[in-house]
């Protein structure tokens, strides 16, 4: 694919090797995102927030990740997001205490709160899941389609439903000595 066909990966702060980031997404702060080899990021992504996105890692069509510059989206390696999924690491505390719109003046806002959200190596997100501030997806998490994720999870633990409950533990193993075989440890 022609180079003209994708987002200009020199306005990255640092971007790995086999990188594909579409004309079609956004990344309003891309000099706050570092990039991994061996990476996708499809149409209609929207990142407002700091980013640091993993090796061998896919976030797939329409996916939001919101919070500002003063939050932060980490992407493990292996990992992945699902098509319309909602990463919401900052928002509005929504208390009364001033207005939510961005357009406000400061002084009238109400408080806004920021966070980290990470989704850790050879997690997985479900497409039109939502995952809330300050939450860490496991290591080998998977969370499932359309769930609700308000609390971090378990290491190599399946959630699903409204709000994200464990269902079934996952299996690790042959992930584990790919990775390995791959150079990762």
């Amino acid at each position: 694919m022609p180079d003209s066909e994708q987002f200009d990966l020199t306005l990255l702060k640092s971007c790995g090797k086999d990188v594909f980031i579409s004309t079609k997404a956004e990344i309003r702060r891309p000099h706050l995102v570092n990039v991994g080899s061996h990476v996708a990021i499809d149409s209609g992504v929207y990142i407002t927030t700091k980013a640091n996105i993993g090796d061998y890692t896919h976030i797939s069509p329409y996916v939001t990740v919101i919070g500002g510059e003063k939050s932060e989206f980490l992407l493990g390696h292996f990992a992945t997001v699902a098509a319309g999924s909602r990463i919401i690491a900052g928002s509005d505390a929504f208390l009364g205490e001033g207005f939510t719109s961005v357009t406000a003046p400061a002084e009238f806002r109400d408080k806004v709160e920021f966070s980290t959200v990470q989704i850790s190596r050879f997690a997985g997100v479900g497409t039109n899941a939502i995952i809330m501030p300050g939450v860490c997806i496991g290591e080998g998490s998977v969370i499932g389609a359309a769930a609700l994720v308000t609390q971090d999870t378990e290491p190599w633990t399946i959630y699903v439903g409204i709000p994200a409950r464990p269902v079934k533990v996952r299996k690790k193993e042959l992930m584990l000595e790919y990775a390995k075989r791959l150079g990762y440890e």
